[in-house]
């Protein structure tokens, strides 16, 4: 027995077989279709062990961003590692500008098999998406971290709040690494000895991930790691 339906990220019909699984859990076994799905450029090979950044065979296990950012006191050990999926090509770009900035909320269903796979990986009590300031929420409709973990079958714990500023799009490399401090943590929280699990969409600089993991560290957590789509 086959089903038809459309690819999510291009629209076209895709053909599949049917499996017991589909048909009694309602569950859709494929959401994209062979040739988006090979468009996805997943990061291998030796990677930065904080931020997942793609090492040259002269470097060790710290690319030289992670260098720099563990040499500062101030953030030295905030964010203990960052696990990226996917390199951010052309392709890719464009799918997250649809999602974040178009509105379509369904796309992060394409990604939700990769999620799932490593966040089963993953050791953390608490799974926290990267905030929207009110005004970026109300102009979205919808945090688009918190939409990648609903998608792959995770619920979130809202733990932090975000103040409005620029969109990091518009900013300079110096000015996201500078920003001032957007984060705040929500009262009455558990956050003494805990693991956190931060999940954002993309990691560009760090800064954003790694002021988030600041203050939670700087409230008790004991460990704080992050993982996004694409870096």
């Amino acid at each position: 027995m086959f089903s038809n339906q459309l690819c999510l990220l291009c629209n076209k019909e895709m053909r599949q077989e049917l499996s017991w699984k589909s048909v009694f859990l309602k569950v859709n076994e494929k959401a994209v279709c062979d040739t988006c799905n090979d468009k996805f450029e997943i990061i291998t090979g030796d990677r930065c062990r904080i931020c997942s950044r793609n090492l040259a065979e002269s470097q060790d296990s710290l690319c030289y961003d992670c260098i720099r950012w563990e040499r500062d006191s101030m953030w030295s050990g905030c964010l203990s590692s960052n696990h990226s999926l996917f390199i951010y090509n052309d392709f890719i770009k464009e799918i997250i500008a649809k999602y974040k900035y178009r509105g379509d909320y369904a796309i992060a269903g394409a990604f939700a098999p990769y999620l799932m796979q490593q966040l089963a990986k993953m050791d953390f009590d608490y799974l926290i998406p990267i905030p929207l300031s009110d005004e970026r929420l109300r102009e979205r409709g919808f945090n688009q971290a918190k939409g990648l973990a609903e998608m792959a079958g995770y619920s979130c714990e809202e733990y932090l709040k975000r103040t409005h500023s620029e969109k990091q799009s518009k900013k300079t490399r110096d000015e996201r690494i500078n920003l001032a401090q957007v984060f705040q943590v929500l009262s009455d929280k558990e956050i003494l000895g805990k693991h956190f699990l931060l999940i954002d969409d993309i990691y560009t600089t760090g800064s954003t991930l790694r002021q988030a993991a600041r203050v939670l560290r700087l409230e008790g957590a004991y460990d704080v790691k992050s993982i996004t789509l694409v870096r």
